[in-house]
């Protein structure tokens, strides 16, 4: 599928550029309006009845199941966000002294603190795969890194399928190879990937996969998404959700208390996860991203960054090489003798909208965007040197 540019479907400000969805996404109107239904019907509760609680539930668990290739929507959690997707795996997590827990080096907050902790815990050991120093190959050299990082001592691995700043790929199928040689946990954090990038449950075989929705699934802030294999099928929930136990749809029946949830990842789901607002904007956010396909989103980014990556490289910046980085998302590192202030000045003028790290920029970018955004911003960078 070849895709044109969705820009119509979105409410943006024509003067607005917008290159920042690794941050939050915008809604699309179709989303706009289901949570507009959404706030209507919580305005006349009497017509919410008990289906409204669990029909809706099942849809979005259907839809994330179809997007990341798994079969059984059982498996889908519905969280409010990655952090607790995280903290969900953590807590069902045994480790011995001198365990080893393996993140990469800079990983996001919400996937380190989880696994400090657990390591204090059980006095175990946090490892980390440091980026290479060298730019040359650093995408390449960093996944031999960390496969070199896995040993008899790893007990998991925890990563994202692109490093959050910067987009570097990570060979999730070499990695998930490795852990299953040493009988390793492979955790997923998809946040900045499920949606923008093809991903297969089937394919990589992760033990789970923790995704928040606000960014490239366009869900509302507070909603997110866990895959759980079966490691963590009899687990022990964060929480006792009355609507997580077997035949909770009948109401009438609720204090015939249940000692069984249902089935695999059913347990895992935060409490208040039917949010009648928040379910109806997942489910139009989900089958417009369907619909759109990873694979296509994909490939339009890379159209519409192409010519921008060859002029920002002409102009000194370091970008990872295109086989082993994102093109949703992907980090520029700026020249030294590039004025950082009078950069943000010229972008705040220019209604352009990115990420900042350090002497790095994050650009994320989807169909809204066009070859013109990148130029605005090249020239202004330029316009900096």
């Amino acid at each position: 599928m070849i895709l044109e540019n969705q820009k119509h479907l979105f409410s943006f400000p024509e003067e607005i550029t917008y290159l920042n969805i690794a941050s939050q996404s915008p809604s699309f109107k179709a989303v706009e309006q289901a949570g507009i239904e959404g706030v209507l019907e919580k305005s006349n509760p009497h017509k919410i009845t008990g289906h409204h609680y669990f029909e809706p539930v099942k849809e979005v668990k259907q839809l994330f199941a179809k997007l990341i290739d798994v079969e059984d929507y059982n498996r889908i959690a519905n969280i409010p966000s990655a952090s607790y997707g995280l903290a969900t795996a953590a807590n069902n997590i045994t480790l011995k002294k001198g365990d080893e827990i393996l993140l990469v080096e800079e990983q996001f907050p919400s996937n380190y603190y989880v696994w400090e902790k657990l390591a204090n815990k059980f006095d175990a050991t946090i490892k980390i795969a440091s980026m290479p120093t060298s730019k040359e190959n650093r995408g390449e050299n960093w996944n031999e890194e960390i496969l070199n990082s896995i040993s008899d001592k790893t007990t998991v691995v925890t990563l994202g399928n692109i490093h959050w700043a910067n987009g570097t790929l990570f060979d999730l199928k070499a990695i998930r190879k490795k852990t299953t040689a040493h009988n390793a946990l492979l955790i997923i954090d998809g946040s900045q990937s499920v949606g923008a990038l093809p991903f297969s449950v089937k394919e990589i075989q992760p033990d789970a996969l923790i995704c928040a929705g606000y960014k490239w699934l366009f869900g509302p802030y507070g909603c997110g998404y866990a895959y759980f294999g079966s490691y963590f099928d009899n687990g022990n929930p964060l929480e006792e959700n009355w609507s997580n136990r077997l035949d909770s749809e009948n109401m009438s029946g609720l204090t015939s208390y249940q000692p069984k949830h249902k089935p695999l990842a059913n347990r895992y789901s935060a409490g208040e996860h039917a949010s009648f607002i928040y379910m109806k904007m997942q489910i139009a956010a989900l089958k417009q991203v369907l619909d759109w396909t990873p694979n296509a989103i994909q490939n339009y980014c890379k159209e519409i960054t192409s010519e921008a990556v060859i002029t920002l490289k002409e102009n000194g910046c370091f970008i990872e090489d295109d086989n082993f980085r994102a093109h949703h998302l992907f980090g520029v590192e700026l020249p030294e003798n590039l004025n950082v202030e009078k950069l943000k000045s010229k972008l705040k003028k220019a209604t352009i909208f990115i990420s900042f790290r350090g002497n790095y920029i994050r650009l994320s970018c989807h169909l809204y965007n066009t070859k013109d955004d990148f130029k605005k911003l090249t020239d202004c960078i330029s316009s900096c040197l």
